[in-house]
């Protein structure tokens, strides 16, 4: 289908028809899908639908407008526009209601997201990118509302990059900055804070992006009043309305059912954004939702008789359908079959896509069925496995489940039983949950070989008058060295530009690169992070400053349910290798102590989180994931800026290893984990225990996700025989996680004489002043006498009580 802006002014009355009847087509399809789509729920072969239904005809004519090199960021109810560019098939819809765990058939997720969440791929099987300027682009959906805003930003401020940095290599990422990024959103997920702080930094920035708000009178079962002021997003926005000699949106309103305005609105939005590069927002109207918010609720229940008889009589496919008769365009007889064509082709789509779904499950099911056939016939329990054979055999649309819970009891009733046929069910099983469970699994992180842990450690070098220096120059000066090595590196965040952050770690850089790579922000973390998602999508490497860690809760929303899931949501087919930068640890007071690491750990997962000890340590983190394409989390030591290193010769080239502990000072009594500032604390009571006869071995984590994946703290634990993690979290946080990898999953518990401990802050967040940090978190006192009383329990004798 041609998506050319074409009027009737430019085109034969022959081609207008044709035009037509195609978006009709489109239409009438997509709203078939949905309607059966809701039918497939209720019948149980799906377990959720969201659908797009009453919203056809705006999202036909934003994809007549959008080009290739475009992104869209976008709302879970855009499946016309992903019909409309050739994105989406009836079958690719009905394999996403389903879940297929299979990307050629369920090409949005692989079955990891529910329908309606819609991508396209921008990476090569062998991770590279494609050509994005060669194909259109959506950025992967999620379902928080108003969560796809943040990211939106990024996406078009990558054209304000690429247009304005013109020795940049843009090769299959822009043509000069002229692509446009197209955000949706529900009128009620306008309310979203989200939605705001995005509005807020796109007039800021003036970047060319269209936001489209579909307004159908209702969040959920919630009517527009309880939802926005004036009960009118676009009177609400009006302040944000560009002037002569203030900068701003241009704001389009127009009704939802008109065709015809509808293509001229979206036409005149895409040449402002895409010419002038400023951003653009378009509030559709008088949209309806004939089957309700989704399929877990019915809109009769909520909706008045005059609303649903208001709905049926404007229903844009209705009015669309009406206009193209009374124009001439088509009569109802040419339509009636075009629909009639239409219902059959979307049902045998839907038969088609449940047939496949079922097809690799009733191979399995026939093999399970003969095993446990076999294996009944010489089991002392023929019976219940016998029957277990027989529930499945009755189960005739069987899904993955129905299978692993079935063989896995079926093994419970010949424990003990040695027979080749048991052997076969034994192996048939492993098979299954080996090939099946990565389905579900894989590509939380990169798979690939340039993945940050396969990055092998290069140390800091040094020269024998290597002078010492505060930290914050040696973090200064490997940022020089990675802007000028990396041309799409930049960084961004409050005070991050013209005073070269708050402890200038990035000091006279924004002179030096310019204020598109090195600037300065608003307060405003979440779509900080937005920037920084939407720009790595484009083929940038941004380096995004969240000012403190504890003010990263600001930015919790689009890190945890949108950059850390990526590569997981997209069965590795989108990438975002964002740095997040921030400071924390070891200040004074409630919101400036930063040690929230159980709930980042927990939540991020998906990212790496790296908590260095210096200034050091940092930098080669830096240079690590400069050379790989993930996303991470780099916490620096607050009170580490001051502190003197030797600078290192080969700034912007040493690399810290990811996943790799330290050991810091070698012992025999004790082994002590700890990360960040604490470490310095650990080592100087390692001294101090020293002078009572006790040797401890001290092991850096420095990066908790991953954790140690070479389990060189288990062989510290073997030789030690005792285990203590001290911590700034709170109890139950940081500390309980690493006893978990050490203790379990490293399997540390078998070589402990003593009870594995934890020494973490106290169960409130630290007080002010250095007496509240010192009551508040772990202290050399705490840790000595906490090392001194686990020596005292293993050997009284050497180690008399000390209080």
């Amino acid at each position: 289908m041609d998506l050319s802006p074409k009027t009737s002014t430019d085109i034969s009355f022959e081609d207008f028809r044709t035009q037509i009847l195609e978006d009709y087509k489109l239409a009438f399809s997509s709203r078939v899908c949905s309607l059966l789509g809701r039918k497939e729920v209720l019948t149980g072969k799906a377990k959720f639908g969201i659908f797009g239904d009453g919203k056809e005809l705006p999202q036909l004519a934003m994809a007549r407008s959008f080009r290739n090199g475009d992104f869209r960021s976008g709302y879970y109810r855009d499946q016309t526009f992903m019909m409309a560019l050739g994105l989406l098939s009836p079958k690719e819809f009905f394999h996403g209601l389903y879940a297929t765990a299979d990307m050629t058939k369920e090409p949005m997720s692989a079955g990891r997201q529910m329908g309606g969440h819609f991508l396209t791929y921008s990476l090569n099987d062998d991770g590279s990118w494609k050509n994005l300027t060669e194909q259109k682009n959506s950025s992967s959906d999620i379902s928080c509302t108003a969560g796809q805003m943040p990211r939106l930003l990024g996406l078009a401020q990558a054209s304000k990059v690429y247009r304005n940095l013109k020795t940049l290599d843009a090769t299959k990422f822009s043509d000069n900055g002229n692509e446009v990024a197209w955000g949706t959103i529900g009128n009620a997920s306008t309310s979203e804070g989200l939605f705001f702080e995005t509005i807020n930094a796109g007039g800021v920035l003036q970047v060319p992006m269209v936001i489209s708000i579909w307004d159908d009178g209702y969040g959920i079962s919630v009517p527009a009043k309880y939802h926005t002021t004036k009960e009118d997003i676009s009177k609400l926005l009006s302040g944000f309305q560009r002037e002569e000699e203030l900068q701003g949106y241009e704001i389009f309103k127009v009704k939802g059912w008109d065709y015809t305005a509808l293509m001229h609105t979206y036409e005149n939005a895409a040449d402002i954004a895409r010419e002038q590069h400023v951003p653009v927002i378009i509030h559709v109207t008088e949209l309806t939702q004939p089957q309700g918010h989704s399929t877990s609720g019915s809109h009769e229940r909520y909706k008045s008789t005059e609303r649903l008889q208001w709905e049926k009589e404007y229903d844009c496919n209705a009015r669309f359908r009406t206009w193209i008769v009374e124009s001439g365009i088509a009569t109802e007889n040419e339509l009636n079959l075009i629909e009639r064509e239409i219902r059959i082709s979307v049902r045998t789509a839907k038969k088609d896509a449940w047939s496949e779904f079922l097809a690799p499950h009733k191979v399995k099911k026939t093999e399970l069925i003969r095993i446990l056939g076999e294996l009944a016939a010489q089991s002392v329990n023929k019976n219940i496995i016998s029957k277990l054979k027989n529930d499945l055999i009755a189960i005739e649309e069987p899904v993955k489940k129905d299978l692993a819970v079935i063989s896995r009891k079926a093994l419970r009733y010949v424990i003990g039983e040695e027979s080749e046929e048991r052997t076969m069910l034994i192996d048939w099983v492993n098979q299954f949950l080996s090939s099946e469970q990565p389905k579900y699994s894989d590509h939380l992180y990169s798979e690939k070989e340039n993945k940050a842990t396969n990055i092998e450690a290069v140390l800091p070098t040094y020269g024998t008058a290597s002078e010492k220096v505060d930290g914050r120059i040696i973090l200064r000066d490997n940022f020089d060295k990675l802007f000028e090595k990396y041309p799409k590196a930049l960084i961004f965040g409050e005070d991050t530009g013209t005073i070269g952050d708050v402890n200038q770690g990035l000091e006279g850089l924004q002179k030096k690169y310019g204020k598109i790579r090195v600037s300065d922000t608003g307060i405003r973390e979440a779509t900080i992070i937005g920037q920084g998602i939407g720009m790595a999508l484009r083929g940038l490497r941004p380096i995004a400053e969240i000012q403190y860690l504890d003010y990263i809760f600001y930015a919790m929303a689009p890190l945890t349910d949108d950059l850390a899931t990526m590569r997981y949501r997209t069965s590795g087919k989108q990438k975002a290798p964002v740095i997040v930068r921030t400071r924390g640890h070891r200040l004074e007071g409630i919101w400036h102590s930063g040690s929230q690491m159980g709930g980042l750990i927990h939540l991020l997962r998906g990212m790496y989180i790296l908590a260095p000890r210096n200034m050091t340590q940092a930098a080669g983190f830096y240079n690590t994931l400069m050379k790989s394409d993930e996303p991470a989390l780099i916490i620096e030591s607050l009170n580490g800026y001051r502190r003197k290193e030797r600078k290192p010769l080969n700034l912007g080239e040493f690399c810290t290893p990811i996943g790799v502990v330290e050991t810091l000072r070698t012992g025999s009594d004790i082994t002590l984990v700890s990360y960040g500032s604490t470490v310095r604390i650990v080592l100087r009571v390692a001294k101090e225990l020293a002078e009572v006869g006790i040797e401890a071995e001290v092991i850096d984590a420095q990066t908790l996700l991953p954790f140690d994946i070479n389990h060189d703290t288990v062989k510290s634990v073997q030789k030690t025989n005792r285990l203590l993690v001290i911590d700034e979290d709170v109890p139950g946080g940081c500390s309980a996680y690493l006893i978990h990898e050490i203790v379990e999953r490293q399997k540390g518990y078998q070589y402990l004489d003593s009870p594995p401990q934890t020494l973490t802050s106290k169960a409130h967040r630290p007080a002010y002043g250095t007496d509240g940090d010192y009551f508040s978190k772990p202290n050399a006192e705490d840790i000595f006498d906490r090392v001194y009383a686990i020596l005292h329990e293993a050997r009284p004798s050497d180690f008399p009580k000390l209080r």
